[in-house]
C-alpha cells in the first residue's frame, strides 16, 4: 500500500509542476525585444515619437514570416503588460517566455531612458523609427 501510494504522490507532483516555457526562436526575440523598445520610448513620453501600428506589423511579418505571426507575438507582449498590472488578459495568448524576455527588455531600456532621458530618447526613438515601429510627429 505505502508502494502504490508513493507511485501516486510523485505522479502528482510531477503533473503539478508549472509547464517549461518555450524558448523564443531567434526571430521571435529580435521582433520582441524592438517592439518592448519602442513600447518603453512611449511610455516614457519622449517628445516627437508616436506608435506606427501598420508598420509594426509589417516589421514583425517580415521577422516572423507573416502577419499572423507578428499579431500573435503583439497579443503575446499585450497578455504579457496585462497580467504584470493584474488586468484581465486572453490566458491562451499569454507565453510566459514573451513575458520574460519582455521584462527584461523593458528594464533595460528604462533604466537608460531615465538614466539619460535625452540621448537614450534620441537613439531608441530613432532606431524604433528606422525599423518602422515608430514615427516623428
Amino acid at each position: 500500500m505505502k508502494f502504490k501510494l508513493s507511485i501516486v504522490a510523485t505522479l502528482a507532483m510531477i503533473a503539478s509542476r508549472p509547464v517549461q516555457a518555450a524558448a523564443l526562436s531567434d526571430a521571435e526575440a529580435t521582433f520582441l525585444e524592438q517592439l518592448v523598445t519602442a513600447s518603453v520610448v512611449l511610455e516614457q513620453r519622449c517628445v516627437g515619437f508616436e506608435a506606427d501600428g501598420a508598420g509594426g506589423v509589417q516589421l514583425g511579418a517580415r521577422l516572423l514570416g507573416g502577419p499572423n505571426a507578428a499579431m500573435a507575438m503583439i497579443d503575446a507582449y499585450s497578455a504579457a503588460i496585462k497580467a504584470r498590472n493584474g488586468e484581465s488578459y486572453d490566458p491562451r495568448k499569454f507565453r510566459p517566455e514573451v513575458s520574460d524576455a519582455a521584462s527584461k527588455t523593458f528594464k533595460r531600456v528604462r533604466t537608460d531612458l531615465i538614466r539619460s532621458p535625452k540621448r537614450a530618447c534620441a537613439d531608441y526613438g530613432d532606431s524604433s523609427v528606422d525599423r518602422g515601429l515608430l514615427r516623428r510627429y
